[in-house]
């Protein structure tokens, strides 16, 4: 007998996570299903801030950007062990945009989204600054200015354990095929990774599919709705750390765009965005050479020392999925989120979510549940907005007690090094207590595969967090995947097969 649901999510990214985080805290029984691991899509191939998107006032996205400047802090306070404050500096490039248009910017900037705990911009003198020293000696203005950073992939995962802890059924490694509707419920079938197929029945269905969202209404919903979805490549490289002072830089380019060069992973430097038209599988997405190209050569117009192809040491792509709005330019397309809602009559309704950014997720989130409200009079549990006030796993504990969190670890747990407890910390927040459980030393923590990743660790991430394979940890659970030898990779992977991942 097929489980009968009030709502089914297609799609295991931020947008789908979050949805059923929201969906299920309102008393919806919630199912969602993705075809391969959380977040192993656009979500864990992201610029990874948290912020407001300074560049879309250029686009008049008013809207947009104040709500964007708005969840900063809410989702700072929501999960604090892994999102955080960052400044940024902006140098004053002459023949590009003047200082005055930059000023005015950054003015609205601070003052459209209520901050409180942010510091605001202030002024910098490059040639006194240690922001200045790794810079050509012609960059003499620049302008500070506050956002914050976030693990993606894990901020997907820690809204997808939540989910869970509430009732939801999440599963992972799971195709949706196909959905037929039948008057006020949806018949959908989905295929397990063993090749098993299984039935359920929902009440309402909501397409967070990401780059896929078309495929799915066309082809597997076979639904008459338009699907104007344009996807949108965005490519970053990491080289080896290119300054020592923790500030991130924001770069104009004479192309009318900017990128960014934020500290990375302690070791390294970030290096992106680009932006241009996609076609293809999502899937097969790849940082081309051109694209490294140009990456190289923007930084290279600010950096001193230039930045060449032989410095990168790793790559990644992702596929945005946007509104097609028309727009001439890959980079002028709206990064605004649209829903569109295909409930004719008294029929089930189907959701399909375009475009949005990983920073105004839970507020998509809510607008997807007030666009079905009328469909699911069920959701009474918790009122709109919930989610904003409830920590998610991990995350309770001030936004300012980071430090005390890791010095709390180090006294419970003196065998750790400062650098491991740190690592946990921001990885699993309050969390990394039931990781460590009650290990007396390093060895409790059983084999170790290099860069402190202990077996006790990847037990925790097969069981509390839905790791099946050696990429599943190494590059969205972390990001370890920089710092282990093949070696110890290979024997990551023997471990996980033997524990019952994937071979």
């Amino acid at each position: 007998m097929e489980q009968v649901y009030d709502l089914a999510i297609i799609g295991g990214g931020i947008n789908g996570c979050g949805i059923a985080r929201d969906a299920v805290g309102r008393g919806l029984k919630t199912y969602l299903c993705e075809q391969n691991d959380l977040a192993s899509g656009t979500s864990s191939w992201s610029t990874k801030l948290i912020h407001g998107g300074l560049r879309y006032l250029e686009h008049y996205e008013f809207r947009l950007v104040r709500e964007a400047l708005i969840e900063r802090e809410i989702l700072w306070a929501l999960a604090p062990h892994i999102i955080w404050p960052l400044r940024f500096v902006l140098p004053h490039h002459k023949g590009l945009r003047p200082q005055w248009l930059l000023r005015l910017g950054l003015f609205l900037y601070d003052n459209l989204g209520g901050r409180k705990l942010l510091p605001g911009t202030r002024t910098l003198d490059l040639r006194r600054d240690a922001a200045g020293t790794p810079l050509k000696p012609g960059f003499a203005r620049a302008f500070e200015y506050s956002d914050c950073w976030v693990q993606d992939s894990r901020l997907v995962v820690l809204n997808a354990m939540d989910a869970k802890a509430r009732g939801a059924q999440i599963e992972t490694g799971t195709r949706f095929i196909s959905a037929e509707r039948r008057a006020d419920r949806w018949l959908l079938e989905m295929e397990h990774r063993d090749g098993t197929r299984q039935q359920i029945i929902a009440k309402a269905l909501v397409n967070a599919a990401g780059p896929w969202v078309a495929d799915v209404l066309t082809q597997r919903i076979r639904s008459n709705g338009t699907a104007k979805v344009r996807l949108v490549q965005g490519s970053h490289i990491v080289v080896r750390k290119l300054f020592d002072h923790d500030r991130c830089y924001i770069f104009q380019n004479g192309d009318g765009r900017i990128i960014f060069a934020i500290p990375y992973e302690q070791d390294f430097t970030l290096i992106g965005t680009t932006d241009q038209d996609y076609t293809g599988d999502p899937a097969k997405v790849a940082a081309t050479p051109k694209e490294i190209a140009y990456l190289c050569s923007a930084a290279s117009e600010y950096f001193a020392k230039p930045v060449t192809e032989a410095d990168v040491v790793w790559t990644y792509s992702g596929v945005r999925p946007l509104y097609d709005d028309g727009a001439s330019k890959a980079q002028e397309a709206t990064r605004d989120y649209v829903l569109t809602l295909d409930a004719p009559g008294t029929a089930a309704p189907l959701l399909s979510v375009f475009g949005g950014k990983i920073t105004t997720y839970r507020r998509l989130a809510e607008a997807v549940l007030e666009k079905l409200g009328p469909h699911l009079p069920s959701a009474t549990k918790k009122p709109k907005g919930w989610t904003g006030g409830e920590p998610l796993p991990g995350g309770d504990f001030p936004v300012t007690g980071f430090d005390a969190l890791v010095q709390g670890l180090q006294q419970r747990y003196p065998f750790l090094k400062a650098a491991h407890a740190w690592r946990l910390a921001r990885t699993y927040g309050t969390r990394a207590d039931l990781l460590l459980g009650g290990a007396k030393s390093l060895a409790d923590l059983g084999q170790s595969f290099g860069a402190d990743l202990t077996e006790r660790e990847v037990l925790y991430l097969m069981r509390e967090e839905w790791a099946r394979t050696a990429d599943d940890i190494l590059w969205r659970r972390s990001k370890l995947g920089l710092k282990l030898a093949p070696t110890d990779v290979a024997a990551l992977m023997r471990f996980m097969a033997s524990a019952g991942g994937a071979p």
